[in-house]
């Protein structure tokens, strides 16, 4: 398991249109399981607390931690739950949460006790996979007491014009990927170029992390597989600050079949999407 990524729930409910085509429901099916069983995990719950045979913590002082990428950190579900995982986040105070959801509506209402005006080693970020979401959700964050907030634009699946909600200063990170998997909308590289544009005027980092399975450029189509999404979004200079544009490939999956995750190769020919 990754220690970039702590799960203390698994499995979601679908929620707006960037959920349709969601890589968590795609991987589960794939296991022959199913997306919207939601239930606390076993193993790995405690991650952030759990230590080495000399003592010392497993995730280091100082690392960043995505927080419940296979589900919402403000799942109703996970009421029960979260009260324990912020207790978690409050001892590991050397260690950066970043916590991600489509569910703005509950944040304010589903923090500690003790949060007041936010805590430095957390950062809030909300999904806007299009305009109609980027303007329920980021007024929603804007007005939320928090110390670190930012935005998510993935899946991409239409035009975000964030401008409006830059230009006060609250904002410290744009993120912008593609979809990926059976049913991916395409991405247009006018989008991206425009968020890029806004970013930088502001001086806000922007991250385009991945093209997605389709991306449009100048009116073509163009087909691109998992192990070369990053590359792509880094070669096309829409990054800010600037970033090196060299990035290795993503290796090929020896055995594509029975991997958790599929890395995107396309060579051994099993997978379906390409």
């Amino acid at each position: 398991m990754s220690r970039d990524i702590w799960n203390p729930w698994h499995g979601c409910r679908k929620y707006s249109e960037g959920c349709d085509n969601c890589y968590m429901f795609y991987q589960d099916q794939e296991r022959g399981k199913c997306g919207s069983d939601i239930y606390k995990v076993k193993t790995n719950f405690n991650l952030p607390l759990k230590k080495d045979r000399q003592g010392n913590f497993k995730i280091e002082s100082g690392a960043r931690i995505r927080v419940c990428m296979t589900s919402d950190f403000f799942l109703e579900e996970a009421d029960p739950w979260r009260d324990e995982v912020w207790d978690m986040i409050r001892i590991r105070a050397d260690v950066h949460f970043w916590l991600l959801t489509k569910r703005a509506e509950r944040m304010e209402g589903c923090l500690p006790w003790d949060w007041l005006d936010g805590w430095e080693n957390v950062s809030i970020n909300v999904t806007a996979e299009n305009q109609k979401r980027a303007d329920e959700r980021i007024p929603i964050l804007l007005h939320l007491p928090a110390k670190h907030k930012g935005v998510m634009v993935a899946p991409f699946i239409g035009k975000v014009d964030l401008e409006q909600y830059l230009a006060g200063g609250q904002i410290e990170h744009v993120i912008a990927d593609g979809e990926n998997y059976e049913g991916a909308r395409p991405l247009h590289y006018e989008w991206v170029r425009l968020l890029y544009e806004q970013c930088k005027k502001y001086e806000v980092p922007f991250s385009f992390f991945g093209t997605g399975n389709i991306f449009v450029k100048d009116g073509k189509s163009y087909h691109i597989c998992k192990a070369y999404q990053r590359v792509q979004a880094l070669r096309s200079g829409l990054q800010y600050p600037t970033r090196s544009k060299d990035i290795p490939i993503q290796k090929r999956c020896s055995a594509c079949p029975y991997q958790d995750v599929c890395n995107g190769c396309r060579w051994c020919g099993t997978c379906r999407i390409y």
